[in-house]
């Protein structure tokens, strides 16, 4: 069994999160390949850098371009593989879209519905992109990855799927990274951005469906239950407007002197935040995972999130809910998971954290690859 996986779709300068995800999972899958398996990487010269070191069965199908040149990264999807992919033999396809024309086993890897659910946070012409390409690339697809039950209603909203197709495999947490650490020794090293005091956090990039929005405005009341501390925003800004709406907007609240927003950092220094915080604050009104909540409960930190999409059915019943469009509503659950909750929460964050590995997660979905290869075998043999 030959597995081509599409990586092209990152831009090699900007890594997103599925860049995180494959480095990730394609270790755990190599790790558990018989000797007739093998997984090939589709890279650009840019991108094959990114991607070393994973072990025995994974080679390389270098391609033109990644997402650095999206429209001619898209070009070559379509041209290029009907092509190169036959000659490496290639028995399954793992990607987001399906080439005009696809020989082989065509697994789809769907992380979001954005252009459906969010189409603000993508620009015009990959929303027309996709939405055009999502239900094509489903009819093509043997089977459908996705990570939640909540993709899975937007999916069954959205395109008209066979309900067969959809496997459910869960993302997960790194815990070799994302673990407890001393609080103290954390708060620390935070400080050098100016966070010196007691303080929930936000990590996410700052997208309007993110709802940075509501934090701050659940702050303007949850602070008086709550004094002396701080909100930390952790997360590039992917929106100069937004940006400096949310700004503006903690000015008029009056709590501009108790919000830092940190911007972008490392994963080192994510880290250190959660271990350092009273709570994440993670209201986002659509997620189909939330990888945010599992991070800080595996590192100990209360988590209060959203009772909506797919955030209820990741945290479970270790963090507390909220309404996302209710300010009140955050307030109060910052309040108990800060004060009251913290011991109760921190510890049934780190037993659910721990049910989401990464070798799970690997396996699972080499058991999709090989599913795919063996349907296809099925066909040729008629």
């Amino acid at each position: 069994m030959r597995v081509a996986i599409n990586l092209l779709t990152d831009d090699p300068a900007n890594p997103s999160g599925a860049h995180w995800f494959w480095t990730r999972v394609i270790p755990e899958m190599a790790a558990r390949l018989d000797t007739d398996e093998e997984l090939m990487l589709m890279v650009s010269p840019k991108s094959r850098d990114l991607h070393q070191g994973y072990g025995r069965g994974v080679s390389y199908i270098t391609y033109p371009w990644s997402n650095e040149r999206r429209a001619l990264r898209t070009l070559s999807e379509h041209l290029y593989s009907p092509v190169r992919l036959p000659l490496a033999h290639v028995d399954v396809l793992n990607t987001l879209m399906a080439p005009l024309v696809n020989p082989w086993s065509l697994v789809l890897h769907m992380k979001t519905m954005h252009a459906y659910t969010e189409p603000e946070a993508i620009a015009p012409l990959p929303r027309m992109y996709r939405r055009l390409n999502y239900p094509r690339s489903a009819r093509a697809a043997d089977a459908i990855i996705i990570n939640s039950e909540s993709l899975r209603s937007e999916i069954d909203k959205y395109l008209n799927v066979d309900p067969s197709k959809l496997k459910l495999i869960y993302e997960a947490v790194d815990h070799e990274i994302f673990k407890p650490g001393d609080k103290e020794e954390a708060r620390a090293a935070v400080a050098q951005y100016g966070v010196t005091k007691p303080f929930v956090v936000f990590v996410s990039s700052l997208w309007p469906y993110k709802n940075c929005e509501g934090l701050l405005r659940a702050w303007a009341t949850a602070r008086r239950d709550l004094p002396d501390r701080q909100v930390a925003v952790v997360g590039p800004a992917r929106d100069d407007k937004y940006a400096a709406e949310l700004h503006k907007l903690a000015a008029d609240l009056g709590i501009a002197t108790e919000v830092v927003f940190v911007g972008g950092v490392t994963l080192e220094e994510t880290v250190r935040f959660y271990r350092a915080a009273d709570a994440l604050v993670y209201p986002s009104f659509n997620e189909t995972f939330g990888l945010p909540i599992l991070e800080a409960m595996a590192c100990g930190c209360p988590v209060v999130t959203s009772n909506i999409s797919a955030m209820p059915e990741i945290a479970g019943s270790a963090a507390r809910l909220a309404d996302p469009r209710d300010p009140a509503s955050i307030a109060a659950a910052i309040v108990d998971a800060a004060g009251p909750a913290s011991d109760t929460l921190r510890e049934a964050g780190l037993r659910r954290a721990a049910e989401f590995t990464w070798g799970a997660t690997g396996a699972a979905t080499l058991d999709v690859y090989r599913e795919a290869a063996a349907r296809r075998r099925q066909k040729r043999s008629r």
